[in-house]
């Protein structure tokens, strides 16, 4: 069971209850059928997902509810608790309106331990079909090494450069490497 595809009830009963988390997920799926199945694996792992899926609502909530620069740290929290564990590179993207509050953030593309082949283009239809003003985007170093390599920085440009073709601002570019987050406009890179 993924906790990603839970409601907010579920996981709070599966984070509060004393009871073994198959228990908790046969109560759940008898009182409401379609939610989901019982977990197998170890009950803590298990809670310590409930429990992280739970965080990173709540700090999507504080990047929705205002300007995500008025929430820096939650913005850096939540990069950290989504990237967390991930063995491969990811990249995202924070879609924001014009008061850049967050619309949605997307994981677009997923790479090998290194690498990642972006597209602008995706990018851009995706900033298109929001009806964002501005875009923060992100991704892991899976190795810990945070520090950006000319390949993120020449990515950066390039993101930069098409985004603004259509009036979409990049905002930000973070690198999210354990609990590192560099951010490519405080390095003045952007």
């Amino acid at each position: 069971m993924d906790p990603s595809h839970m409601t907010l009830r579920e996981l709070q009963r599966a984070l509060l209850s004393n009871r073994s988390t198959n228990a908790i997920a046969l109560r759940v799926h008898q009182a409401e059928p379609a939610a989901m199945q019982a977990p197998t694996g170890d009950p803590l792992s298990f809670k310590l997902s409930v429990a992280r899926e739970l965080l990173l609502r709540g700090l999507r909530a504080r990047m929705q509810a205002g300007p995500v620069w008025e929430t820096p740290q939650a913005v850096r929290d939540w990069l950290r608790l989504y990237c967390l564990d991930l063995e491969h590179e990811v990249f995202g993207v924070l879609y924001l309106n014009a008061q850049h509050a967050l619309i949605e953030a997307v994981r677009h593309f997923s790479g090998s331990l290194t690498q990642t082949c972006v597209y602008p283009r995706e990018i851009v239809k995706g900033a298109l079909q929001r009806n964002a003003a501005a875009v923060v985007v992100f991704h892991n170093h899976p190795s810990g090494h945070a520090e950006p390599s000319r390949a993120d920085e020449h990515l950066t440009q390039t993101l930069k450069t098409t985004l603004a073709l259509v009036d979409v601002r990049l905002l930000d570019h973070f690198i999210v490497a354990g609990d590192r987050v560099v951010s490519f406009a405080e390095c003045r890179q952007l």
